[in-house]
């Protein structure tokens, strides 16, 4: 079972690689209500984590015109600094400050301030649930990085609260914004692929850098291995979970798309998961290798977290998915992306496409030509103010998608039920694990609805 961390500590640092996806005529979940910001041309949001993932989010808040950020919160003085430092550069009135006395209920305080349309939600994994649950509360609309929660107890937590204020939630799941995904689901829609039979994606990225550092501000990436309090950034707190955890702790990048793919909770679902784990060794094996590593007392830890852990889905409707955690090894990055169908199949990892009929006989075609004739209507008309946001602009998508969403008065991109299921594929992988690799059903967070709900991914261009 999952370990329940301990959320004493408000961290500074920012969540994790981020996520969106899209709007478009899904229905509202049982329970919604209209948001307090239904026809307005400007909405007032704040923002709880302003470490390095909250910054670069800060970043596309401030370069719009739409968007007031009207506070900001952190109980680390540097990184409330920096974050200051961008509203000012970007010609913005100065927002309130929480936090600056490290009090880690300071949120709280800035919830119960009100005068707030959204908040976005940007610290460590184990503080999302509280956070947006308190949010929710306050009727206050919540934009929440990935993960929604830790325990299978806090998913249902955090979905029980929004059917019951009717508060808007989306998650910040941007690879669903990833241009070649968006064009694959274009190729989707359009039948290219055929009947889609198995799909597969996942976190494949060397995160030792990011786990591991000197602890020096200024040089989070640079090596060192410090973690926990000695750490900075994401090693403060993100490498505990590898210490502690065993399972697919970083779905959703990979499960999103695939998940719009199949239209998972709107006429699919997913139905059962069982997860593997292989043994632990990178992590360890990383810290030895640096200079004075084998003396250091971070040598003696011993790694939960198996190097690569292998998650299998199957859906209501007969497709199968396979997702990958990979981030303790050496390896260049890749999600892994793999659609395919009775008609053919798209892989991104050789960025290579084949369809029946059209493609040589077992010879891959370059998926280039298929994704300039089916580019996304949001990247035709938004590639230029994406240009330069983070991850390769898909964070400009993911602010935006939000904004546009809660100004319109419109279901989220990624709403409530996409959000719980894809993140509980964590809590539900360690129990498969502990239980010697038990394959389990997969709860209908839905209850039910997934039936009548509408596939909302088939949208047009205004979102």
């Amino acid at each position: 079972m999952t370990t329940q961390f301990n959320r004493r500590n408000f961290l500074s640092t920012s969540a994790a690689l981020a996520g969106g996806a899209m709007a478009g005529s899904a229905l509202l979940p049982t329970g919604a209500v209209a948001a307090p910001t239904a026809g307005r041309d400007k909405v007032r949001l704040a923002v709880i984590g302003t470490g390095m993932r909250g910054q670069v989010l800060l970043t596309e808040l401030v370069r719009r015109d739409d968007v007031e950020v009207v506070a900001l919160c952190d109980i680390d003085p540097l990184m409330l600094k920096h974050a200051l430092g961008q509203v000012a550069k970007a010609g913005k009135p100065r927002p309130r400050t929480y936090g600056e006395d490290r009090d880690t209920q300071a949120y709280k305080r800035m919830l119960d301030a009100g005068g707030l349309d959204g908040v976005i939600i940007a610290t460590p994994w184990e503080l999302h649930a509280p956070m947006a649950i308190a949010a929710m509360q306050a009727k206050i609309a919540v934009a929440c990085e990935v993960v929604a929660g830790i325990t299978l107890q806090d998913h249902w937590d955090v979905l029980n609260t929004q059917l019951k204020t009717g508060t808007p939630y989306m998650l910040l799941e941007n690879v669903c914004f990833r241009r070649d995904v968006m064009a694959a689901l274009q190729m989707v829609r359009a039948g290219l692929f055929g009947e889609l039979l198995h799909l597969q994606g996942g976190y494949q990225h060397d995160l030792r850098v990011v786990k591991f550092n000197s602890g020096d501000p200024a040089k989070p990436y640079s090596g060192g291995v410090e973690f926990g309090e000695k750490g900075w950034s994401e090693a403060r707190w993100r490498t505990q979970h590898s210490v502690e955890r065993n399972g697919e702790l970083y779905p959703s990048h990979g499960i999103g798309p695939c998940a719009m793919y199949t239209n998972i909770n709107r006429g699919n679902r997913f139905t059962r998961i069982n997860s593997f784990a292989t043994k632990a060794r990178g992590l360890h094996d990383y810290i030895v290798n640096q200079p004075g590593g084998a003396q250091h007392a971070n040598a003696k830890v011993k790694f939960k977290l198996g190097d690569v852990v292998t998650t299998t889905l199957a859906c209501e409707n007969g497709e199968t998915i396979i997702l990958q955690h990979d981030t303790s090894l050496p390896r260049p990055y890749s999600l892994g992306f793999r659609v395919q169908g009775t008609d053919g199949l798209w892989m991104d990892v050789n960025n290579s496409i084949h369809i029946e009929g059209v493609s040589k006989p077992h010879q891959w075609d370059d998926f280039k030509a298929y994704q300039d004739k089916y580019e996304h209507p949001l990247w035709r008309k938004y590639a230029a103010k994406a240009e330069g946001a983070g991850h390769g602009g898909m964070d400009f998508f993911v602010i935006h998608a939000f904004v546009e969403a809660l100004k319109a008065n419109a279901p989220m991109p990624i709403d409530i039920y996409d959000a719980v299921t894809w993140s509980a594929i964590t809590p539900l992988s360690e129990q498969s694990i502990a239980a010697n690799f038990q394959t389990l059903d997969f709860p209908d967070f839905t209850g039910g609805q997934w039936k009548s709900r509408k596939p909302i991914f088939a949208f047009d261009d205004k979102y």
